[in-house]
């Protein structure tokens, strides 16, 4: 037998393996939703039940995963910690306030084009990274909606990303 079907005969109750790990998605993503519960802990449950119910072994798990996507989050989110508690972000924030007179279109244009460049030279989830938590600050002190700048940059992240060529 192939390893698909073992694993279909061995799901719990002999349920469907898609319906199985279709309603653990549903169920986790509803627990999300309500935010009672850390979203961390509730994912690694959904991903603890699907393994327990046999729609998933360990090693197909750990084969999902892409270990230097998870290094390289983990590394710039301890730099973005750092810069943050080093005050670089809110110096960042007041000069970029500064030169626009504190106008809010001045600012969402003046982000758009710092995160376009920043994402040229980086991976997007790292512009993001280093642009959002500078865009928080600004609209806080400012009392303006963060969202049409999250929105915009986001666009802009993506305007500037350079395009991957791949060979097949």
């Amino acid at each position: 037998m192939t390893e698909h079907a073992d694993s279909v005969m061995n799901v719990i109750f002999g349920w469907d393996p898609v319906w199985v790990s279709g309603t653990l998605f549903v169920l986790t993503y509803a627990v999300i939703m309500t935010e009672r519960v850390n979203r961390a802990i509730v994912a690694l449950l959904g991903g603890m039940l699907m393994i327990i119910s046999c729609v998933l072994n360990q090693e197909a798990a750990l084969r999902g995963e892409d270990f230097n996507t998870l290094g390289l989050l983990t590394g710039m989110m301890v730099i973005v910690a750092i810069t943050r508690r080093s005050g670089v972000f809110q110096f960042v924030a007041i000069w970029s306030a500064k030169k626009v007179g504190a106008q809010p279109w001045g600012i969402l244009l003046m982000l758009s084009v710092v995160t376009a460049l920043f994402s040229a030279l980086l991976d997007n989830v790292t512009t993001v990274l280093l642009i959002v938590p500078v865009t928080l600050l600004i609209t806080q002190e400012l009392k303006v909606t963060p969202f049409p700048f999250l929105f915009t940059e986001i666009l802009s992240g993506e305007i500037g990303d350079r395009p991957r060529f791949t060979q097949k």
